[in-house]
């Protein structure tokens, strides 16, 4: 019976094993690490610029106005405002948000039951305030047609 010596493994193999294991760590470490941050951050809000916040206000100020006043006039600052909104607006979800209340303003000036009740502005105030929290801009969205 013939027996073939095992050679022990070489100090060369060792390393490049120790290599290869150390690389993998490494990856391993870096996904992980990058699947952390996602799961993180994957339910904050998007955050818009100070300019866009600025815009949003002046839209909203403009809307409070127009919920009382004669519903042609409201439809023609509706189609005004949103065209401008989507131009200059850069974060989309502030500005469904400033969509909703432009909406709910033309709503108001048309008398419709479609007319939000005050705890829904609140609630849409703080949902978009959140989307201007690192601006420096405090959203006020006051209940319309009052």
């Amino acid at each position: 019976m013939n027996t073939t010596p095992t050679t022990p493994a070489t100090p060369d193999r060792k390393r490049n094993r120790l290599v290869i294991g150390a690389a993998t760590a490494v990856v391993t470490g870096a996904l992980i690490a990058g699947a952390g941050y996602w799961w993180l951050d994957r339910d904050e809000l998007s955050q818009a610029s100070a300019a866009d916040c600025r815009l949003a206000q002046r839209i909203i100020t403009e809307a409070e106005a127009i919920s009382t006043g004669p519903a042609p006039d409201a439809e023609t600052w509706w189609r005004k405002t949103g065209d401008e909104r989507r131009a200059r607006m850069k974060d989309g979800y502030l500005g469904a948000k400033i969509s909703q209340y432009e909406g709910w303003a033309l709503a108001t000036a048309q008398k419709s039951p479609e007319a939000p009740s005050a705890k829904d502005v609140r609630n849409l105030q703080e949902e978009a305030r959140g989307h201007c929290s690192d601006s420096g801009v405090t959203l006020s969205m006051p209940p319309l047609g009052a």
